[in-house]
């Protein structure tokens, strides 16, 4: 559901404090009236409540109670007086308004805040934005058979026949028909002979699928300037980036080191997992590859020899060295669209640009 365009704000206003608060709700107009179901009663609640009134409440919650009452909250939308008036009467509670309440995810992420760790917040503002369901395995369920395909076709087989194992039937029938065939009967097999898998090994598994494939599942749905800002000086030259990045640095330093944080440049594919840099391998052209490594350091040139057979590695190696001198104008626009291909191949499924490194990879 939208928010409306005005949202709650915790803050001292000009007008007497509400009764109960403590605080003062900043509200918006136009809200449409209509049945609440329970939770959205406690969301409205808590957003009536504020941050010091109804923390004491948020304490007495668990983790999944918190989650369905902030994805409530997400989703609530404007609330009308006539709604607030009878909910009051409803909970025996003397609230004094002005207007509607409107829920969203600014407002309770804002609230959340107020008395819950960052990273817990984090956790739980991610799991509201990605796919439904209680665990990791019904949001999967719920996640687009080719999207998970594509990231389950990075991983060993027993993994991938672990998770198959795991989630809703339908759905994983979806995900192994759009798996390469090879993998998918090697899946098969192993599903079929899988034993009963150790509590550990499980719980790393879902760490692993939470913190690399939803996490990223989530960040894709959102962006911020800084991301847009971040893809803006990917594109540019490096002479270009590193004058702005130099004159940004000035301005505000905290910006500047945000977006070299969210940047995804040519020296970030060395984080790649060996079959992603290999599948970006055969989409580029050769002489491509030796102007971009021409130009490169000796680091990031033994990775990508590293991932060629010994051949294909020597015939490289040739081709740079018949190539002498070349520009370096020339060598920055080779390495952009070589991360421009990534960037596609990520985009298409292809492969996964994770923000872990390729040393976390699931086991099982």
């Amino acid at each position: 559901m939208a928010a409306a365009p005005a949202q709650i704000e915790y803050e001292t206003r000009n007008p007497a404090p509400m009764q109960g608060a403590g605080q003062q709700l900043v509200v918006g107009q136009g809200a449409a009236q209509r049945t609440l179901r329970g939770d959205e009663k406690a969301a409205v609640l808590m957003l009536a409540l504020g941050p010091d009134y109804g923390r004491p409440i948020f304490d007495e919650l668990d983790e999944l109670e918190i989650k369905a009452l902030s994805r409530a909250m997400v989703r609530l939308g404007p609330i009308t007086q006539e709604m607030l008036d009878d909910l009051m009467i409803e909970f025996v509670t003397t609230i004094s308004s002005a207007g509607t309440i409107s829920g969203n995810t600014d407002t309770t992420e804002r609230l959340l805040l107020s008395f819950l760790p960052a990273d817990r917040v984090d956790s739980i503002m991610e799991e509201i934005r990605g796919p439904a369901g209680r665990n990791i395995w019904e949001k999967l369920s719920n996640v687009q058979e080719d999207v998970l395909a594509a990231y389950l076709k990075n991983e060993y087989p027993q993994t991938v026949a672990v998770v198959l194992s795991k989630i809703a039937p339908d759905h994983a029938s979806k995900v192994l028909a759009v798996l390469p065939e090879e993998l998918a009967m090697d899946v098969v097999q192993r599903m079929l002979g899988l034993d009963p898998v150790q509590k550990e090994i499980l719980e790393k598994i879902e760490v692993t699928l939470r913190t690399e494939f939803m996490s990223t599942l989530s960040h894709t749905k959102r962006r911020d300037s800084h991301e847009q800002m971040a893809e803006i000086f990917n594109s540019f030259d490096r002479q270009t980036e590193a004058r702005f990045m130099t004159n940004l640095e000035e301005m505000n330093r905290d910006d500047a080191e945000r977006i070299k944080a969210l940047m995804f440049t040519f020296e970030d594919l060395t984080r790649l997992e060996p079959s992603a840099i290999q599948t970006l391998l055969q989409r580029m052209d050769k002489r491509e590859l030796a102007l971009c490594l021409k130009g490169a350091s000796e680091d990031i040139r033994d990775f990508f020899f590293a991932n060629m057979s010994a051949r294909a590695a020597k015939l490289l190696r040739d081709d740079m060295e018949a190539m002498g001198p070349v520009r370096l104008k020339d060598v920055d626009e080779a390495q952009a669209r070589m991360v421009a291909t990534a960037k596609d191949l990520a985009a298409k499924g292809e492969i996964i640009i994770l923000k872990t490194k390729a040393d976390d990879q699931m086991v099982a």
